[in-house]
């Protein structure tokens, strides 16, 4: 049977919430997702299956429609949703880790992250540090010695860009365990993990950094042992085998998030509607059973919670990009 939310679904053809004085806020029949890139990505994924469950538990009524707006890695969309969707409370973006990213690195020029509504965290894949099955490295503690013993020793690689997430993660995990020359920390930017991986196997560099999600594979074929898992304890079930950085005395966290943002100017009680039922649909059984199906690992914030950890992770990445002179 489907859940029904707590308020009354009002019948309506238009895409736009209606708010009133006289009454609570009432979500209309339809609402927009926005993935800010082609079918196919993690954002067009956050979006679907999002919707898909939110019609399918009954907190909106019609139906979700996803809308692909590629382009500057988000920044079209965060754009798009400043100048022309502000106060539209049937919108909702999804965001993750590397909209983050980008907008502490100034990449969206002239935007940042406090002209949205920061709503809810959905799921994570967090990052992992892995070498081969036969490098000489067995712990994290052993591959951070010699990097600070000599910086060059270690090249790392990823599936992003210089300066971007993977690139980020290892240079988390780094400052975490007292390494001083960041900057001259090797990275290698790939055309996605399984090339960096492959790279990694084959003897060319000495490190991959990404997601839980690209090494499990590898992982299982005896190809890459994962040195830490940069989550604060370990993942469930069977990803449980793998240490984290955090029990072996590095403090580096660093989830890629799933989630989603809402235009600036929506009512109060709107974004409270969005926030709460965010948090029923984490809760529920549906939703678990797409995180199991997709490779997502627990990791839930919502509203004001949400707010300050999306302002906190902005803060985080922009220093950290500065001291290692990517941005001024």
């Amino acid at each position: 049977m489907k859940q029904r939310p707590l308020r009354k679904l009002m019948l309506a053809t238009s895409l736009v919430f209606a708010t009133s004085s006289a009454m609570a806020f009432e979500p209309e029949r339809t609402a927009e997702c926005i993935a800010p890139a082609n079918p196919g990505g993690g954002w067009d994924f956050t979006c679907r299956s999002v919707g898909k469950v939110l019609t399918d538990l009954g907190y909106i009524e019609g139906n979700v429609q996803t809308v692909n707006m590629p382009g500057a890695g988000g920044g079209v969309a965060f754009a798009h949703t400043l100048s022309k969707r502000e106060g539209d409370s049937a919108l909702m973006v999804a965001a993750s880790t590397a909209t983050t990213t980008r907008l502490a690195q100034g990449q969206f020029r002239g935007m940042t992250a406090e002209q949205v509504k920061w709503a809810a965290a959905l799921g994570a894949d967090y990052g992992v540090i892995a070498v081969a099955q036969d490098s000489p490295y067995k712990t994290l503690n052993e591959l951070m010695d010699a990097i600070k013993a000599d910086p060059l020793s270690v090249k790392f690689g990823g599936g992003s860009a210089l300066g971007g997430w993977d690139h980020l993660k290892v240079l988390i995990a780094a400052k975490a365990a007292g390494v001083t020359e960041l900057p001259k920390i090797k990275y290698l930017a790939y055309n996605g993990g399984a090339e960096a991986i492959t790279q990694v196997v084959g003897g060319h560099i000495q490190g991959f950094t990404g997601d839980v999600s690209e090494v499990l594979g590898f992982v299982e074929s005896g190809d890459l042992r994962v040195l830490a898992v940069l989550a604060e304890e370990r993942l469930p079930g069977e990803l449980g085998g793998m240490p984290t950085a955090v029990e072996q005395g590095i403090d580096a966290v660093a989830p890629n998030w799933r989630g989603f943002y809402l235009p600036a100017g929506i009512p109060d009680d709107a974004y409270e509607w969005w926030t709460q039922t965010y948090d029923k649909l984490y809760a529920s059984n549906e939703w678990k059973q797409v995180m199991q199906q997709n490779g997502l690992m627990p990791f839930h914030k919502s509203g004001a919670e949400f707010e300050a950890f999306v302002q906190q992770q902005v803060k985080d990445i922009r220093e950290l990009s500065i001291e290692i002179g990517l941005i001024k």
